[in-house]
């Protein structure tokens, strides 16, 4: 089974106040966008691979492969700029690990070419994992719904149950409590921008962040406070005075280009343009 995992923005991102378990409860909207994707292909031990060949000819020393040690998982990762991290901690690997946990699986090989950014905000490595719980319930024949895929993705990360359904979404608590919202962009096309050489870890985002339940939370000159789902109904040309994410203003003290990366979209007659997520990706919103 072969899948093209997507990656998300985020519309705006309110952080609401840190939580006991040390996640932050958040109010933001998810919305897909098919301008990056990876190529995801799960079989079973036995099937023939249609991408195998084609990742070792193409990306050479660029692959890196983890075995399981019950042997019942194989995991092969591609990737241009190489893999830096254990393939068997992959979040796609994880996902097989979760489900073995309450079914019984078939020897499984996993094959992903890694094409969609690494630490820039757009969850591709979240779609990878929702995507593989997906296939491994079809292949395995367990008939998994959306409820009970979006109960296993929101155990492997914050954003990982909204690619489940793929459709934009509001997400709360820490991203995983979903509702389906309608937003009007007829006429409007989506433009991502993920600067090179900037990565910005989900730790070091944080790690500044001041939530808006906390007396020392501003939002910065021309943006308006009203709720999430209110600002979004409003025109496209006026999301800048009433849409924001709220990581921006650390972020964007500690790499100022992204700041000026944002203006530029605004300069080349973005509607609206923002960062999206925790990362260094930033997108513009066109007519």
């Amino acid at each position: 089974m072969i899948v093209h995992p997507n990656v998300k923005v985020n519309l705006g991102l309110s952080v609401l106040r840190k939580r006991e378990d040390g996640f932050h409860d958040i109010d933001t909207v998810f919305f897909p966008s098919s301008e990056f994707t990876d190529t995801l292909e799960v079989i079973t031990g036995n099937d023939y691979s249609r991408t195998s060949a084609s990742l070792f000819a193409r990306y050479g020393d660029a692959v890196s492969q983890g075995i399981s040690p019950d042997g019942k998982l194989m995991i092969t990762i591609a990737r241009e700029e190489g893999v830096d991290w254990d393939p068997l901690s992959d979040l796609c690997a994880k996902a097989y690990f979760l489900l073995s946990e309450d079914y019984t699986l078939p020897t499984v090989k996993i094959f992903l070419e890694k094409t969609s950014p690494v630490g820039a905000g757009l969850g591709g490595g979240s779609a990878d994992a929702a995507f593989t719980l997906r296939c491994l319930s079809d292949i395995a024949g367990l008939g998994l719904d959306e409820d009970r895929l979006t109960s296993y993705a929101s155990r492997l990360g914050s954003d990982c149950a909204f690619f489940v359904y793929n459709r934009p979404m509001r997400g709360t608590g820490h991203g995983e409590i979903l509702e389906p919202i309608d937003l009007d962009l007829d006429g409007c096309q989506l433009k991502i921008i993920v600067p090179d050489g900037i990565s910005v870890s989900t730790k070091e985002a944080y790690g500044g962040i001041v939530p808006r339940e906390n007396p020392a939370f501003a939002l910065p000159e021309g943006v308006e406070d009203i709720p999430l789902t209110e600002a979004l109904k409003r025109p496209v040309k006026d999301w800048k005075h009433f849409v924001y994410n709220d990581f921006e203003a650390t972020v964007f003290a500690s790499h100022p280009q992204l700041a000026a990366i944002r203006q530029s979209l605004y300069e080349s007659g973005a509607l609206y343009a923002s960062m999206s997520g925790s990362g260094s990706a930033l997108f513009g919103i066109y007519r």
